[in-house]
Parts: C-alpha cells; structure tokens; sequence
C-alpha cells in the first residue's frame, strides 16, 4: 500500500494560516496537520518524532513547513528543524511565515524584471528604500534585495535607533549589510528617497507611505512597488492592478499588489509541489523563493 503525503504545519503562533493549508492541500498533500504554539525546542522533538515513524521511502511522501509571523524567527526555526535530522532519516522542510519569505521574493523578482524591462538596468548597485521594513515582508524584501547587490535602507515608522537594530540585527542574521531610517523624521526619510532608484511599500494595509508629494522629490526613481491592495495606496499612483505602468510625475513605472500577488502564489505554489514531488530532503526558505519567482517571470516573459 502506497504511504499518504503527510505535511506537518509547525507554528509559534496560535493557528495556523488556512491560505497555507488550502495551498498545501492543492499541492497534492493528503494529511495535513498544524500544530501551534511551538517554539525551538518542541520543533527540534516534533521533527524527530516525524522522521523515526516512518521508513525512508516514507520519509519522501512526508514534508514539514514552518509559519508563525517573524521571518527571523521562522528562519531559526528551520535551522533548528533541519539540525535535528541525519540521514537517511530526513523529510523536506519549507519555510514561509505569513507569507513573507514568498510575498518578498515575488515583489524582488518584479522589480528586478521591471528594471530589465523599463529601464536596461540591474539591482545591483541601486538604491532601494523599504517602507515596512521592520515587518516581515520588509525585512526579508531587504535582505533578498541586498543578497542581489542593491543598497538597501529599511524605513521603520518607529524611531531612528528602532529603525537601525531591526536593519543590524537583520543584515547580521543573513549575512547582509543593511541600513535603518525612521518614517517620522521628515529629513532623513526625503533624503532617502531622494536617492532611491526602487521604493518597496511593505507597510501595513490601507495606510499610505509614500504621497505623490514626496514622489515628486524622487527625482532618481525608476520603479515603486506596493504589496498594499487596501485603499488608500501605500505608494501614490500606484494601482494594485499595475504591472510596469508610468508612474504620473516621474520617470518611474508601478508595480502593485495583485500583479505581485500572483508571482507570489505560483512560487508558494511551486515550492509545495517541488517538496512534494522531491525525488529526496530538500529545504526551501526565502532563497529558493526567489529563484522560484524569477524562473516563473521569465516563462511568462515575451
């Protein structure tokens, strides 16, 4: 009798996202179980109880992904899970809290294609300003941004010093160099636009970050991306159905949720279907998001 592929939802959170397990069940998994409230150490003893109940062929049709809601915290815990296996003893391991890890590496891709497409220009080198970036999306959006050679600045609407612990504290866990500015301080937040050649909107629904005043003072900017699809727009101008549309005012184009929305579905999407499908362990986290997302634009790609 064929084993059934079984995924088990781990998060430090109380529930587990029903997007991920309706995502998980498309994927062709037919036991899906969340368990909540775990930290590093029941992760380490909840993967181990998942990798000696099975054989290793069953080992193959068994998978865990990690939630929760901190995008550090996520990646720590897929160290942790990953720490606690050894062969032939292994399942594969994915990691995407509130959707952070695929939500960034989508909106990273798109712009990375729009620059391409637009402009003739790469990331690398440009300067990217993140609003939200202390949030999950934000954080990961910066550090994805930077692994690819771009200049990132992370705005917080927090204090100046908040603003620079997340961006230390962020760039130190994933091997980046980040900078933190705070959203209230009028002269440090215009500066940086000001220079800016991407603006990344991570920042809660429904609340704008970026008025087309302010646009105005972009005069460097080539595309502005916003994840927000609540009224009002987190970037001015920005549309959430725009996808490398003129930005009115600049020589920019937008980017907008749903466009983002849908590379960020068909990587999370993907992902599942390759841990699925893995002919043996893989371990999937923001970096294979990414590559994930850039492979699905350039399929679409004219």
């Amino acid at each position: 009798m064929e084993r059934p592929y079984i995924l088990h939802m781990f998060t430090p959170g109380r529930r587990m996202s029903p997007f991920d397990i309706n995502m998980a069940a498309d994927a062709g998994y037919q036991v899906i179980v969340p368990y909540t409230d775990c930290d590093a150490d029941s992760v380490a003893s909840l993967t181990q109880d998942t990798i000696f109940s099975r054989s290793p062929k069953g080992l193959l049709r068994t998978g865990i992904f990690i939630g929760g809601r901190d995008a550090l915290e996520a990646a720590d815990l897929l160290k942790r899970a990953k720490a606690s296996m050894f062969k032939p003893f292994q399942v594969s391991l994915m990691a995407d809290p509130s959707g952070a890890y695929t939500t960034a590496a989508a909106m990273v891709a798109c712009v990375e294609a729009t620059l391409r497409t637009h402009h003739k220009a790469e990331l690398t080198g440009r300067q990217v300003v993140v609003f939200g970036g202390t949030g999950p999306v934000g954080r990961i959006a910066g550090v994805i941004a930077a692994q690819a050679g771009a200049q990132v600045v992370l705005s917080s609407r927090g204090s100046a010093s908040a603003a620079q612990e997340a961006a230390r504290k962020t760039g130190e866990r994933f091997g980046v160099e980040l900078k933190g500015v705070s959203g209230s301080d009028g002269s440090a937040l215009h500066d940086a636009i000001a220079q800016a050649d991407v603006l990344l909107a991570c920042a809660a629904a429904g609340v704008q970050v970026v008025s087309a005043e302010t646009l105005a003072s972009a005069s460097r900017l080539k595309v502005a991306a916003d994840v927000n699809a609540v009224p009002p727009q987190g970037i001015a101008g920005v549309d959430a159905m725009d996808n490398g549309k003129p930005l009115d005012g600049t020589a920019a184009v937008g980017i907008g949720a749903l466009a983002i929305g849908n590379v960020k579905y068909q990587t999370q999407q993907r992902l599942l279907v390759q841990m699925h499908d893995a002919e043996s362990p893989v371990v999937l986290s923001f970096a294979e998001a990414f590559a994930t997302a850039r492979a699905f634009i350039a399929e679409k790609a004219p």
